[in-house]
């Protein structure tokens, strides 16, 4: 492992300093991205909602619809 961490150093530092810059940034993003804790599932509550419409369009119809109300 510390000669793959000894090659990505050597690169980072052959870099302008701008990207060297940005490489950090990225780190910190990536780093970021592991330690987040806010994992929420995607919740259904909206399921149901539209059931009263069901007698007057096809699923199809309504996914339609769905989007026009939407836009």
């Amino acid at each position: 492992m510390s000669s793959a961490l000894d090659s990505v150093v050597a690169r980072i530092r052959n870099l302008p300093p701008d990207l060297q810059k940005e490489v950090i940034e990225y780190i910190h993003h990536l780093e970021l991205r592991a330690n987040r804790t806010d994992t929420q599932k995607f919740r259904f509550e909206w399921e149901g909602s539209l059931a009263h419409l069901k007698d007057r369009y096809t699923s199809v119809q309504l996914q339609h619809k769905v989007l026009d109300w939407w836009n």
